[in-house]
């Protein structure tokens, strides 16, 4: 029993150093001008299996040593004893900042949104409700200082519905008509619920932003031993007059004992200050 337990731990610690190739761009080497990002999908606490999972989307997450990173599904409730789960993942990082958004009000007994986690000091932290307010969805930004400045990132995750496009697209413009008109550099990333051809993407598409996951590049990022049929529907974009996309890879791949970290995949992405 000892030795089976020695076994599993070592696989797991073994997941961070597995290769990661799903993607045709390959991480080159780190330097002052690069930021490193990710965007996870971690599907709540389906089925009761928080337990079980977690450890394999902290040793995904660890494996691609983002500065920041952008979690969906992200869910807290008190009646079932289940603390924010982006405050436990970013506990068990070693992040010092955690920064959650949700549909419902503070101190509900259950909320569930979106989470940015970041090691990189905060300038700034902004919140919002997405138009149409019908669909439930949000919002989070923060402005994080870098080697080469502030950099604003947001998470979001989108309309659900592939007929639901033109509800993206009013999401996205909700979403863009609310950013600061700074130049801050930006980097938006998520559960777009949608590849990159749906038109309700077309405003983070050229000549503005660029994907770190160009068509082609993956073969999906939804878990296909989740029954879900293959798409690229999780996105980092960046804005193109500020960045070069160095490197992307998808993670959390790989599996324990039937266990994935999520019925999504992560991507990774290395951003270069242009």
């Amino acid at each position: 029993m000892y030795e089976a337990k020695l076994g599993r731990r070592a696989l797991l610690a073994g997941l961070a150093s597995l290769p990661l190739a799903a993607c045709a761009h390959r991480m080159p080497a780190r330097d002052r001008r690069s930021l490193d990002v990710a965007t996870f999908n971690i599907w709540h606490d389906a089925g009761g299996q928080w337990p079980k999972r977690r450890p394999l989307l902290v040793a995904a997450l660890r494996s691609a040593d983002a500065d920041v990173i952008a979690l969906e599904e992200v869910l807290e409730d008190a009646d079932k004893g289940l603390p924010n789960q982006a405050v436990t993942i970013a506990r068990d990082l070693r992040y010092p900042e955690t920064h959650f958004v949700a549909p419902d009000p503070e101190g509900a007994p259950k909320r569930f949104g979106n989470a940015i986690l970041t090691r990189l000091p905060v300038i700034e932290v902004a919140r919002r409700k997405l138009a149409p307010l019908s669909d439930y969805r949000t919002a989070i930004r923060v402005r994080v200082r870098t080697a080469s400045g502030p950099v604003d990132v947001v998470a979001t995750h989108l309309a659900w519905q592939p007929e639901a496009a033109a509800v993206r697209a009013e999401q996205i413009a909700d979403l863009l008509a609310w950013l600061p008109a700074d130049g801050t550099p930006l980097v938006v990333m998520g559960d777009f619920n949608a590849p990159l051809d749906d038109p309700g993407l077309a405003a983070l598409g050229p000549p503005r932003f660029v994907s770190a996951l160009p068509p082609g590049a993956a073969a999906t990022t939804l878990n296909p031993a989740r029954g879900h049929a293959p798409r690229v529907i999780d996105h980092v974009f960046a804005d193109s007059a500020h960045f070069a996309v160095a490197g992307a890879q998808v993670i959390g791949r790989e599996q324990v004992d039937g266990e994935y970290p999520s019925d999504h995949f992560g991507v990774a992405a290395r951003l270069t200050r242009r």
